[in-house]
């Protein structure tokens, strides 16, 4: 297989319980996550879509698909970041997330960039 370093894409996440948009008794959690995008590569790339995998302990699963990220299809330049904060509403106290951002170098070259499961947790849920 043939591995192209210069579309080097980094993930890095960050997750909170926001309890005050949350509703345990209506199996409601609301969990805010704030996604690092950095270009590690030596080509600059624009996210162009989105695709998320959410499940919570129940075995639900929910598929969110979307133009780019909060409103923007970010242009990273080789080195630069782009960060962001969004969030999503899980049935149970405990639930992943994962999915792929779709992406396109100046030159055209589309590629996929994992990102890499994560867990949602209410504190004190998991050890």
């Amino acid at each position: 297989m043939n591995v192209d370093n210069t579309l080097e894409i980094d993930i890095k996440v960050e997750v909170s319980h926001v309890a005050e948009q949350s509703d345990p008794e209506a199996h409601r959690y609301a969990f805010a996550y704030t996604i690092t995008i950095s270009n590690l590569g030596q080509k600059a790339a624009r996210l162009l879509r989105r695709r998320w995998v959410i499940t919570d302990s129940n075995g639900k699963v929910q598929e969110v698909r979307g133009k780019g990220v909060v409103g923007e299809q970010p242009h990273i330049q080789p080195g630069e970041y782009f960060q962001y904060t969004s969030g999503a509403v899980i049935e149970t106290a405990v639930g992943t997330m994962e999915g792929v951002y779709e992406m396109v170098t100046n030159d055209g070259h589309d590629f996929l960039a994992p990102i890499p499961r994560f867990t949602l947790s209410i504190p004190r849920t998991l050890h």
